[in-house]
């Protein structure tokens, strides 16, 4: 017999596996010595009332064997002689696309300007101790992209753009936690995504595909209006059924070089801001309802925020992005000469501190003073405030930082809190250290937070700057129907980098899609 339960529970009834199987035991009016196997297939959290809850949806097989709770993907074909396509970087978009592609028959050739995941964590340690910063591999170019080492987090609300439940299982087969299977909000962590992006690398390899790490692509080769090949830095031509450029969104070079051939590029809408930090204990005590001990059970406390504010009569959105729970701020430049930060989680959510991006959506208006650059012109934005960020840092990767009541009074902080930001933090004012249409939403808006959140606005949290990669500024235009450039057959724009995606999944179920594109194309 097969029973299925929707449960509110108690944190220590629901969180706790023993107590879970006894409750369900009595309701069911059980014998403790049934045979029984209980599987959770949905988890969430409700913390909207004093007496926090957990929903769960619980199946007992009773005298019964469950299914495999995954239906783990892999044993894929062997494709080493098989016809080839190319695909330009190596996060989620380009390695699912490699697996899709192996699926169909087709060898995939990965080009990765950056390093293994295990070469490049010498590189993160470098940024973040020793203030070096790679331009090849760091926090956003390398094996895995940015999302192996900053955060994990798998939640995406782009339910129609792909098979949701297929790429967790993809995780699952190449190492990940059943557990990303029930919650709702699931998340992998920093500290282990890294070995299941290796073993997705195996996968690849032992199907016969490639992959080229510490290899640039500095061009493409197209003739009469479709794609032929690329070439890498080191002169070496390579040649496939087609290209899907998967290079994420702080690829900057790779929007420069379409834009010096002629191909067509698209302004997109993005945002920038800070970073907001606080100590976990001060979230925990406002979503949990409690004096900041959230106790055993519960997990480190998220939230997400948005605001309308206005400035010099245009509307224009603050919200919260990428919230970190139990997580750490890290240095993000791709760069010498700029500061951008962004935020980060283990799989334990176990740091003492809650960080979140606090973003200001721009507008054209915004970009006027860079029209000289044309459909760069985001770009030329973000470089300049990575730059500002950078100036007022010491010219180094401290960042510039400020309590957030000082902000709020326009003064500067007599002293910094302690933080998660190893490279470190230099007091200024950011009311006047930012553009204004940026500082001054972002003070209405935080001032609109402190009263959804009370207790969230408070100099024990800190302002730290800048966040200014939260997306790409730029599309890469495409059919809607073959994922193809409108002007260059067989080039495929795909993922974050190319406009069509916003974090782990979506990227991934898009990097799938293009590769069915491609294997379905005739050139």
């Amino acid at each position: 017999m097969i029973t299925e339960l929707q449960l509110s529970l108690p944190p220590e009834i629901a969180l706790d596996e023993q107590a879970l199987r006894k409750f369900v035991f009595k309701k069911l009016g059980l014998s403790p010595s049934a045979d029984v196997v209980l599987r959770k297939s949905k988890q969430s959290i409700d913390a909207r009332s004093p007496r926090v809850k957990v929903n769960v949806l619980v199946t007992a097989y009773i005298d019964e064997v469950p299914p495999a709770l995954a239906q783990l993907h892999g044993g894929y074909r062997d494709v080493t002689n098989r016809p080839q396509a190319l695909i330009v970087g190596c996060g989620p978009a380009g390695m699912f696309a490699a697996l899709r592609l192996i699926e169909l028959g087709i060898k995939p050739l990965l080009f990765e300007r950056g390093k293994d995941v295990r070469a490049r964590r010498r590189d993160l340690a470098d940024i973040n101790k020793k203030q070096i910063v790679n331009t090849e591999s760091n926090y956003c170019f390398g094996e895995g992209g940015a999302g192996t080492y900053s955060d994990g987090k798998l939640y995406t609300r782009s339910n129609k753009r792909g098979d949701i439940r297929r790429i967790l299982e993809i995780l699952v087969g190449h190492g990940a936690s059943e557990q990303i299977l029930v919650e709702s909000h699931p998340h992998i962590g920093t500290n282990k995504l890294p070995q299941v992006v290796a073993n997705m690398r195996e996968s690849i390899l032992k199907a016969g595909g490639e992959i080229h790490f510490n290899c640039k692509v500095v061009d493409l080769l197209i003739e009469r209006q479709a794609i032929k090949g690329l070439r890498t830095e080191d002169g070496a031509e390579y040649e496939g059924l087609g290209v899907i450029l998967a290079t994420g969104h702080s690829a900057r070079d790779i929007y420069e070089l379409l834009h010096r051939k002629g191909i067509l590029l698209e302004e997109k809408s993005f945002a920038m801001g800070v970073r907001i930090e606080h100590p976990q204990q001060v979230i925990d005590q406002i979503q949990y309802h409690c004096n900041g001990d959230r106790g055993p059970y519960l997990p480190a406390a998220s939230y997400s925020l948005v605001a309308q504010t206005r400035f010099e009569g245009v509307q224009r959105g603050v919200f919260s992005f990428c919230m970190c729970p139990g997580g750490f701020i890290v240095p993000s430049a791709t760069a010498s000469g700029e500061v951008v930060v962004n935020g980060m989680s283990p799989s334990r959510r176990d740091s003492a501190y809650a960080n979140s991006g606090l973003v200001v959506a721009i507008t054209p208006e915004d970009l006027k003073p860079y029209a000289a650059d044309g459909v760069l012109a985001g770009l030329s934005f973000q470089k300049e405030l990575e730059r500002t960020a950078c100036r007022l840092g010491g010219y180094s990767q401290v960042a510039p930082a400020q309590r957030v009541v000082d902000f709020i009074q326009n003064k500067t902080s007599a002293s910094l809190n302690d933080t998660s930001y190893q490279p470190g933090l230099q007091s200024v004012n950011l009311l006047e250290s930012l553009p204004a249409n940026i500082a001054q939403p972002l003070r209405e808006g935080l001032q609109q937070f402190g009263k959804k959140m009370r207790g969230y606005v408070t100099n024990q949290a800190q302002l730290i700057g800048v966040e200014s990669r939260t997306s790409s500024p730029l599309r890469i235009p495409r059919d809607r129907q073959t994922c193809e450039h409108p002007q260059i057959r067989g080039l495929f724009p795909c993922g974050e980098g190319a406009g069509y995606a916003g974090g782990i999944m979506s990227a991934a179920m898009d990097g799938e899609r293009c590769a069915e594109r491609l294997s379905e194309a005739k050139f």
